[in-house]
């Protein structure tokens, strides 16, 4: 418990100091976000610094080290010691930081060209797969679960297919949530709730191994403290009208991590009713495309969908606050579910 609340007070309190350094070093190397036309009501925001996501990342690793330093313990007093890492952990901050490192290409790219174009769609899906891959490697060699899971393992395994079920999920999940960062702070408190609930299902894990097999349920518990830290520091700094974007090191870099989580505490299709909200965007981009492409019609104003709401006259704050809502229910309704499965668990186990 302990490790938690360290955890998440150290990413935050890092996030936090750091941000207005990071700013001000952006915005004198003219590191500024790049706004599509289509959306005449973001034009104020052309210049605003961007990559700030890189801030977000290292104070989430920093803090998620610092977790595992120990300098009292009930039994012992006073003294140091540190909590040993687990694999699964590790595993987690592999695909967070290396979707991350992809994204920050795709912005780099960006910022050379000074345009709204990065990386190519081949070069990064390849990027992607690879840090996927790598993790699909880690997570079979480590002796991870490669049974389908939704709260725990619903007794059909995957076999090989499994590689191919980690590269959909780390890839789409990245991408899901690079759609939602459109509008200021929507992927940040967003994604902050969504880290939220996997602080409980880790903690929850850990505290009842007879109903969950989760090797370093506790870690990853842990890992998601950080990431909530850094998340809602970073928020604070992101809410309209944002002094700082995440960009695409920031956002892919969350999906990475919430796709990770979700593979390692064997939660794989919770994901879909945690991270609803994301799933929702990434369907009205699919529904655009292919409405356009069969009948040459478009279904929304403008896609993701937080765009056609704006289309429509709502003020982007309203369109933020109304999506939060949305993702706290949706993270409501995958814990209620999580707990309800643990119930009915429990009553057959005893």
């Amino acid at each position: 418990m302990i490790g938690l609340l360290v955890a998440v007070v150290f990413s935050f309190g890092l996030a936090f100091v750091t941000m207005p350094w990071a700013i001000k070093f952006l915005r004198e190397r003219d590191v500024g976000q790049f706004i599509q036309d289509d959306v005449a009501e973001h034009s104020h925001k052309r210049g605003t610094p961007t990559m700030g996501g890189s801030v977000l990342i290292i104070a989430a690793v920093v803090g998620y080290a610092l977790a595992h330093l120990r300098f009292w313990s009930p039994d012992d007093g006073f003294g140091f010691d540190l909590r040993p890492f687990s694999f699964e952990g590790l595993l987690a901050v592999g695909a967070f930081v290396g979707m991350g490192v992809i994204g920050f290409i795709d912005d780099y790219q960006k910022y050379a060209r000074e345009q709204n174009l990065g990386l190519s769609k081949r070069w990064k899906l390849g990027g992607q797969l690879l840090v996927a891959g790598l993790f699909a490697w880690g997570a079979v060699a480590a002796g991870v679960s490669t049974e389908i899971s939704f709260t725990r393992e619903l007794g059909l395994d995957l076999n090989w297919i499994y590689v191919l079920w980690v590269l959909l999920l780390l890839t789409a999940t990245a991408n899901a949530v690079n759609l939602t960062d459109g509008l200021d702070g929507l992927a940040a408190g967003s994604g902050a709730l969504v880290f939220g609930a996997y602080v409980i299902i880790g903690f929850w894990q850990f505290r009842n191994p007879s109903v969950y097999a989760v090797d370093g349920a506790l870690d990853l518990g842990i890992f998601a403290a950080a990431l909530l830290g850094s998340a809602m520091a970073f928020l604070w700094y992101n809410a309209a009208p944002a002094e700082l974007f995440m960009g695409d090191v920031g956002s892919q870099a969350l999906g990475g991590a919430m796709a990770a989580l979700a593979l390692l505490t064997n939660t794989h299709l919770l994901l879909a009713v945690l991270g609803g909200l994301y799933l929702l965007e990434t369907m009205s981009v699919i529904i655009q495309v292919a409405s356009f492409r069969m009948f040459g019609k478009r279904v929304f104003r403008m896609a993701p969908f937080h765009h056609h709401f704006e289309l429509r006259g709502w003020p982007e704050t309203t369109v933020i606050v109304r999506f939060w809502i949305i993702a706290g229910i949706c993270v409501a309704l995958g814990l209620g579910i999580f707990y309800g499965d643990f119930i009915s668990m429990e009553g057959g186990l005893s």
